[in-house]
């Protein structure tokens, strides 16, 4: 978590902020034996909550945030990260990152886009474990998508993929597996599912009460959004499934 907070969330691309300085830190003990990749937003960074610049009629400024996330990508490359992941959902946001890693001479930092990231109930337990809330009651429901809607959260994923992006995503996994299939069926690039921490609670839970058998449900869950087409996961239980194989 940063220090500090502020309206336009400037630890995110602060050379000592706190993603730069775990990246340096990764580079320096692990070399290029790892991938590192680096999510890219300024939620956690701002006093407001929100994943951008909040105008003063008390919505994201788009266009605004873009400058900001290219800062970010710059700063998180010189930190050593492989793969930035743009989480913001602004509109442009891979072009724009991808044109300032290309005029900084990152051109071989690969871009993983969240491209189709719902305004979903299941992030509440990573939200209170990094102490973000937004301000005035307020939500992401107008740069996230709507969890009804699966047409349009494909053409986020086309346009993302038309701007340059390397890698897409959708998230959350488990409850958008009809999306994963949609979204394999006509890319070529490869595609990532987050397996979030909703997800990833609820299973923890129920083992713990004895419901189910924990390691047996997460395997499966996992599993069936392997099967649904997702190249990469993205999910807590990396380490216990690692684990477990």
């Amino acid at each position: 978590m940063p220090a500090t907070k502020d309206a336009a969330g400037s630890g995110a691309w602060d050379p000592d902020g706190i993603v730069q300085v775990a990246l340096r830190d990764l580079r320096d003990q692990f070399g290029d034996d790892i991938v590192l990749i680096a999510d890219l937003c300024v939620d956690e960074y701002t006093d407001h909550g929100h994943c951008g610049i909040v105008g003063d009629d008390g919505q994201v400024d788009n266009d605004a945030t873009l400058e900001l996330y290219e800062q970010i990508a710059v700063a998180q490359a010189e930190a050593g990260a492989d793969i930035v992941a743009p989480s913001g959902m602004m509109d442009g946001q891979v072009m724009a990152i991808r044109d300032a890693l290309d005029e900084d001479g990152f051109d071989q930092i690969a871009i993983m886009a969240y491209a189709a990231k719902y305004a979903s109930a299941l992030y509440g337990p990573f939200r209170d474990a990094v102490d973000v809330s937004i301000a005035d009651g307020g939500d992401r429901k107008g740069y996230q998508q709507d969890w009804r809607n699966a047409r349009e959260s494909l053409e986020e994923i086309r346009a993302d993929v038309g701007e340059g992006a390397d890698i897409v995503m959708v998230k959350p996994a488990l409850s958008y597996l009809d999306v994963i299939v949609r979204a394999r069926a006509e890319l070529d690039i490869p595609l990532a599912a987050y397996h979030v921490s909703g997800e990833y609670a609820m299973v923890k839970a129920a083992a713990e009460r004895g419901w189910i058998d924990g390691p047996a449900v997460a395997l499966e869950q996992l599993t069936a959004v392997k099967r649904a087409g997702a190249d990469l996961i993205l999910t807590y239980f990396a380490r216990d499934i690692a684990e477990l194989l």
